[in-house]
């Protein structure tokens, strides 16, 4: 049954259904010869490197001369034109017109035209000549071109004003011819006649200027003059006071002392051996006023002609360093160096304010 069904060919058995190959006797000869197939417990033996390199090995090289070069493709091979063929016809392009036309060939004249009669050509008819006029021909001129005209050589301007000058300076050199006295006396005449009777002197503009700031300082200096004057008057009261006693004709001083909250009055006022000095209060209407007048009194006279008429037996009399003052009411009196001094006011100063006053004039 089994033979029946397989075919045996040169020791290969195959299926006689599938035609397909059912043993190979190669393989299993091979296979018995390989060596039994160790177990999973058994430990692998190690092999000596030097057992292993021992023996010359097989090279797994590929044999040189067996291998063949591989085939390269070959290129396409160009036919090149051989000499003296024919030129090929391109098409010729509408943008390019420098190519020359082919030239045509006629067919050569052949033998039948004599075999073919000509017909004979019409007698010609008479020819009228008509008579022929010369006619008149204009020759046109030639067109001239423009001609270029070349520019004359110019000196250069430096060397022209060079030039100018030495020129300038040689005429200067020339002398003039001398005139005659008739001559220059025509000249004069001339000149006088045509200048003005009467010319304005101008002054320059520098002269202008330097005495216009010369004038500008002196009157700057007594602008500052008068304004230092004004304010020394009104600031320092003792020059105020000496400008007023030297106009007065009398020796009138400045006290040094003022009471408290009390300043001197500007302008001080004089008169012909008298010179008056007003004190006002800064917080107040209050003022008292020192005048000083030339008198040839001592202190009974002012005690008999003042003190006593103004105030009777109501004053107090002080003396202090050799000076008797007389106080009364709002007032006082008393005499030193040939002037009467006399204290008058609303304002009620004490005994000490007086005694400081007299003793400091």
């Amino acid at each position: 049954m089994a033979s029946a069904k397989t075919i045996t060919i040169n020791g290969r058995t195959y299926d006689a259904v599938t035609g397909m190959l059912l043993d190979t006797p190669r393989e299993e000869s091979k296979a018995t010869t390989k060596e039994p197939a160790r177990s999973a417990n058994k430990p692998r033996e190690s092999a000596a490197a030097g057992a292993m390199h021992s023996t010359a090995q097989r090279s797994k090289t590929l044999h040189r001369r067996a291998a063949k070069k591989p085939a390269t493709a070959a290129k396409p091979s160009v036919a090149r034109p051989t000499a003296g063929a024919r030129h090929m016809d391109i098409a010729r392009s509408a943008h390019v017109s420098h190519f020359a036309a082919h030239p045509v060939t006629k067919p050569a004249p052949t033998s039948s035209k004599a075999a073919h009669p000509v017909p004979a050509k019409p007698a010609a008819r008479p020819t009228t000549v008509k008579p022929v006029t010369a006619k008149t021909v204009v020759a046109r001129p030639a067109a001239h071109k423009a001609a270029t005209v070349d520019k004359a050589p110019q000196a250069h301007p430096t060397a022209q004003r060079a030039l100018s000058k030495v020129h300038a300076k040689k005429q200067q050199a020339v002398p003039a011819a001398p005139l005659s006295a008739k001559q220059k006396k025509d000249g004069e005449i001339a000149k006088a006649i045509a200048a003005p009777t009467h010319k304005p002197k101008k002054l320059s503009k520098r002269k202008l200027t330097a005495r216009n700031r010369k004038y500008l300082i002196i009157l700057f200096i007594v602008l500052a003059f008068v304004i230092l004057a004004i304010t020394a008057y009104k600031v320092f009261p003792g020059i105020s006071v000496g400008i007023a006693a030297s106009r007065a004709g009398i020796s009138a001083t400045y006290p040094e002392y003022t009471p408290d909250g009390f300043a001197l009055s500007q302008p001080v006022t004089f008169k012909e051996g008298e010179v008056s000095l007003t004190f006002k209060s800064n917080g107040s209407n209050r003022a008292y006023t020192i005048t000083q007048q030339r008198s040839s009194w001592d202190s009974s006279s002012v005690l008999d002609n003042i003190v006593q008429p103004a105030a009777g037996n109501n004053y107090v009399t002080t003396k202090e360093r050799g000076l008797t003052i007389f106080t009364y009411g709002n007032n006082a009196s008393w005499m030193n160096g040939g002037l009467l001094y006399t204290i008058s006011g609303d304002t009620q100063l004490s005994g000490d304010q007086v005694r400081r006053i007299a003793t400091s004039l």
